[in-house]
């Protein structure tokens, strides 16, 4: 049937209206709800409230279900046939085929505990494989957790070589080519530590007159390798000499750089920087002494016309040596022998670059103030050298006062004495800083310490070992938080080996970790270390508030009088 028909419709007096008419057909099969069906065409007559659709309940916006429907109802009814009811049978008369009849034998009759029983079996072979692909799934977990352990763990040791590898081959290269004071600072120790070695050797193993031409000769051969460090250490410094020059003379010429609203970096040249990077290059030039005579003869003619700007003694100076070579370079001198006299026209130049009222941008790099009055309140005399210095060439720890010698007097007393070496604390100290600065932005304590500082906690308190397997290494210690939650000071940490950090650094509480006397030596070991550091203004105001009775128990409160030399003595004892 087409979805629009055409009706005509009579509306009276033999007039016909045709009317267009849309069907509208149901989404699914209308079941036949009664009316008239005929029988030769099969035509289908539907009442009229089967036309129409029905009538929808309002919505109470919440689900709504039965009482019938959410209960059990178990109930025992016996039926029995109506006595009116018959059954055809085969008789006199009266046939009754037996061809599609089904032969029925009785079952096993199933109880009510036996089907219950047959659910129960049923249910727990479900949860056993249920428990069994469960239990696959967490083995799985387990042992993808397990690999990623084992693989963690050997990227750590992986780490841990590395870095113990290139803390071994940064030494081996700063004993075969030492560039710095720390560098030849190893070098010493290393000599003291083989000195003491063959005099324990020599001491052991002979005796009267072998014993003291041995000792001469191990004399004799530690002042030939003293000799040899010596040489070496004045080579370096004249080749960092030049590149510390060159330095100098790249920050005065360097431009004013900023960084704009926008993120950009922002350069400016003043007539300043450009007066300094002009001296600069000529500097390099007037330095260079394998150039042609042509070429020589023309940067020294400019240099006489760039310091004769300002009239005073050095530039006269100037003028007079580079009067002299230009004399002698026209003579036919070979420039071997002028080597000397280029050197002191390179020095007094370096002079003139060096005055900020020939080069002002120069001024801002000049350690000494060009105010006479903070040059004043700022020196002091050193009683070894007996020089008058800035306190920046004293010792700098917070835990000294005002040294007497300055930095230059105590490293000439390492060398020739005690022969340490500093380098294994700053290492220490450089790791502290930056754990730290990664755990708190705010931390402050680590950067109040200095490396005498440091050494004073390391060999003093902790006795130079870790506290749990006591290893000595110095290049494999470092220092963490005793209590996690607390912001790391002397009083709150430990000194532990590279591989013991990660899992101390896991614990919550320390008390429930480790044991009553280890906890207690950590304790008292902080004490010391409070004792020490609260005579330090600086250090006093950051120290927490703890009750003395709390810390009475662990300390004899006896009177103890010794000398200065006997307290530095015992207190390594005390530590350990």
């Amino acid at each position: 049937m087409p979805d629009v028909i055409t009706v005509r419709v009579p509306t009276g007096d033999g007039e016909f209206q045709e009317v267009v008419v849309e069907i509208e057909r149901p989404p699914h099969q209308k079941a036949f709800m009664g009316g008239y069906r005929h029988r030769l065409t099969g035509a289908e007559y539907h009442h009229a409230a089967v036309q129409t659709l029905p009538k929808r309940r309002p919505d109470r916006g919440v689900v709504v279900f039965s009482r019938d429907t959410q209960t059990v109802e178990l109930k025992s009814q016996a039926q029995q046939c109506p006595v009116n009811v018959s059954t055809q049978m085969t008789g006199i008369g009266c046939y009754v085929s037996c061809i599609n009849d089904k032969l029925v034998a009785p079952g096993n009759y199933i109880s009510a505990d036996e089907c219950h029983d047959r659910r129960l079996r049923a249910v727990i072979c479900l949860q056993s494989y249920a428990r069994r692909w469960l239990a696959r799934q967490e083995v799985e977990r387990l042992r993808r957790e397990r690999e990623r352990r084992l693989a963690w763990m050997e990227l750590q040791d992986r780490r841990r070589r590395e870095e113990r590898e290139e803390q071994l081959r940064d030494r081996r290269q700063r004993w075969m080519n030492p560039q710095r004071r720390e560098d030849f600072n190893l070098l010493y120790r290393a000599l003291e530590k083989w000195r003491c070695e063959e005099e324990q050797t020599i001491n052991s193993s002979l005796c009267g007159s072998e014993r003291k031409a041995a000792l001469c000769l191990l004399l004799e051969q530690e002042a030939q390798l003293i000799a040899t460090i010596g040489r070496h250490r004045i080579a370096v410094h004249n080749n960092n000499y030049d590149k510390t020059i060159r330095k100098f003379l790249d920050k005065c010429g360097a431009p004013h750089q900023w960084r704009a609203a926008d993120g950009r970096l922002i350069e400016m040249d003043t007539q300043h920087t450009i007066r300094a990077r002009e001296l600069r290059d000529l500097y390099a030039s007037v330095n260079e002494f394998t150039a042609a005579e042509e070429q020589r003869l023309h940067v020294l003619m400019t240099l006489k016309h760039t310091v004769k700007e300002h009239e005073c003694q050095l530039t006269r100076d100037i003028v007079d040596l580079i009067d002299r070579e230009v004399d002698l370079m026209t003579r036919g001198v070979k420039a071997a022998r002028l080597e000397g006299l280029r050197r002191r026209i390179c020095t007094l130049f370096l002079q003139y670059i060096k005055t900020p009222a020939f080069n002002p941008e120069v001024a801002k790099l000049l350690k000494v103030p060009q105010n006479p009055s903070k040059l004043r309140s700022d020196m002091f005399l050193c009683r070894s050298c007996h020089r008058y210095l800035r306190s920046s060439d004293f010792s700098s720890a917070a835990s000294a006062r005002l040294s007497a010698r300055c930095l230059d007097c105590a490293g000439l007393d390492n060398i020739a004495r005690s022969r340490d070496e500093f380098s294994c604390y700053k290492n220490i100290l450089k790791r502290l800083r930056a754990d730290e600065q990664q755990l708190n932005e705010d931390a402050k304590i680590p950067f109040l310490l200095q490396v005498e500082d440091l050494r004073y906690l390391v060999r003093v308190v902790w006795a130079s070992c870790s506290a749990l397997n006591a290893s000595t290494d110095l290049y494999n210690l470092v220092f963490v938080r005793w209590e996690r939650k607390r912001d790391w000071s002397p009083w709150n940490c430990i000194l532990l080996s590279k591989e013991e950090t990660s899992a101390h650094m896991e614990v919550q509480d320390v008390h429930k970790a480790y044991e009553a006397t280890f906890v207690r030596r950590i304790e008292h070991k902080h004490m010391l270390a409070r004792r020490h550091f609260s005579q330090i203004p600086v250090m006093a105001e950051y120290l927490d508030s703890q009750p003395s009775a709390a810390l009475g128990n662990q300390l004899v409160s006896k009177p103890v009088t010794m000398t200065a030399k006997h307290a530095a003595d015992t207190t390594p004892a005390l530590a350990r």
